[in-house]
């Protein structure tokens, strides 16, 4: 009952039910450990065993998420690109009617002025293709045949058979890697129905959200309690400003890329270089796989039309483009714009094209760039002093990019507190 100076000891039975605060290592602050763990474990097995179990709950409830995601694939997806495309299409909103244009007037302009940039980008891209590939299977033929006898007289003494297998080792590693891309591409539609209804289903959310991005921005606030409105509108308002900044940059890093391969394919005098420079641009959007994929295809337009020498200076203009893409664009204007690391990209864009092919691939960057700023303002803490009145309703981040609350400026992604603020 007494140590040795005379002091009453507490039996471990009534030590371990004191109501005490628990310690990141597992005990408390006076040495002993909670109720429900063995004094006889190393303080170390205690940590992980704290960290192992929250990890393992994380990492269900991620689970669950994806998977409820997938599920619901032929709705999620509609609504993602009528988020990013509206990105885009707010601050032409908001531009229109701050000069003096009807709201509904503005929106519909924005609306019809981008159906009418991709309708026509597809009509034209079609018409070249079908008046460059007439006579398509006999250039095809004379193309493999050239190359063929190229091959065979190289330096590399190949015989027939050799070749003939080779190739067809080639046609089936292309049939593997493309089953990931071909099964991304119908889950976004299996049948010509899914894909009608998807696409109606983008255009009512974008239209919607141009119309009433403000009250649809409210009801989500108001879903979260009280206390963590705050934290929801600011995160809210940064992811929002982040995906606006990746849809612009993206945009014109695209616009480059498909000016320069196309401008190189027309100067080669590669045919269908303006489909190859709108399947560039179109491609450019899933980043690292889709430049790859377009540059390929002009590679091989042109060993079939030109002949293997075009195809090398071809392929050489593309390897330039993407140089000038990976070492100029992506760190100066993409990496400014989207703050994360570029092996966060690749990683980002290998997990989407697995998880849902080529869908995946092309939201994986944007969501990976939105959820790093918001993660980034909570932790800051910053949304701790913001006023609960600045919270609700009128400052959304569908129709403003820029907080505006008093007493806060806004730095980069971050928005801290005004020096000059009483």
């Amino acid at each position: 009952m007494f140590g040795a100076r005379g002091r009453r000891r507490v039996p471990a039975s009534i030590r371990t039910q004191v109501p005490t605060a628990e310690a990141p290592n597992g005990t408390v602050p006076n040495g002993t450990v909670p109720n429900g763990v063995d004094e006889n474990l190393p303080p170390g097995l205690r940590l992980a065993a704290a960290w192992s179990w929250r990890l393992l709950a994380l990492t269900a409830a991620i689970a669950v998420f994806i998977f409820i995601v997938i599920q619901l694939r032929l709705i999620v997806i509609p609504v993602l690109v009528a988020v990013l495309v509206s990105a885009l299409l707010v601050p032409l909103v908001g531009f229109l009617v701050r000069h003096r244009w009807p709201r509904g007037l503005a929106v519909a302009a924005a609306l019809l002025g981008t159906l009418a940039v991709v309708a026509g980008l597809i009509t034209l891209a079609v018409t070249q293709i079908a008046v460059g590939t007439v006579g398509l299977n006999d250039r095809v033929a004379a193309s493999y045949q050239s190359l063929k006898a190229v091959l065979l007289a190289s330096p590399l003494q190949l015989t027939e058979p050799e070749l003939n297998a080779f190739l067809q080792q080639v046609w089936k590693a292309v049939q593997a890697d493309s089953q990931v891309f071909v099964s991304g591409a119908l889950t976004v539609g299996s049948s010509l129905g899914h894909l009608l209804t998807g696409l109606l289903l983008a255009l009512f959310s974008l239209l919607f959200i141009l119309i009433d991005g403000r009250g649809i921005w409210a009801w989500v606030v108001r879903i979260f309690p009280q206390r963590a409105r705050a934290a929801v509108d600011g995160a809210g308002t940064v992811g929002w400003a982040a995906l606006g900044n990746f849809a612009k940059v993206q945009i014109l890093v695209a616009s480059i890329d498909a000016v320069g391969i196309g401008v190189g394919a027309a100067l080669l005098g590669v045919p269908l270089a303006i489909p190859i420079g709108v399947l560039v641009f179109l491609g450019s959007f899933i980043p690292i796989i889709g430049a790859v994929a377009a540059g390929a295809v002009a590679v091989v337009i042109a060993l079939i039309f030109n002949g293997w020498v075009v195809a090398l200076l071809m392929l050489g203009v593309v390897l330039l483009v993407q140089q000038v893409e990976g070492h100029v664009l992506q760190p100066l204007i993409m990496g400014t714009a989207v703050k994360v690391h570029p092996l966060g990209v690749v990683l980002a864009v290998a997990a989407g094209s697995l998880l849902a092919g080529i869908a995946g691939a092309l939201f994986a960057v944007p969501v990976a760039a939105v959820l790093n700023v918001m993660i980034t303002y909570i932790n800051s803490g910053v949304w701790r002093d913001v006023p609960p009145t600045t919270v609700p309703v009128a400052r959304s981040p569908l129709w403003q990019t820029v907080p505006q609350r008093p007493g806060f400026r806004r730095t980069g992604y971050r928005i801290e507190k005004s020096a000059t603020h009483d």
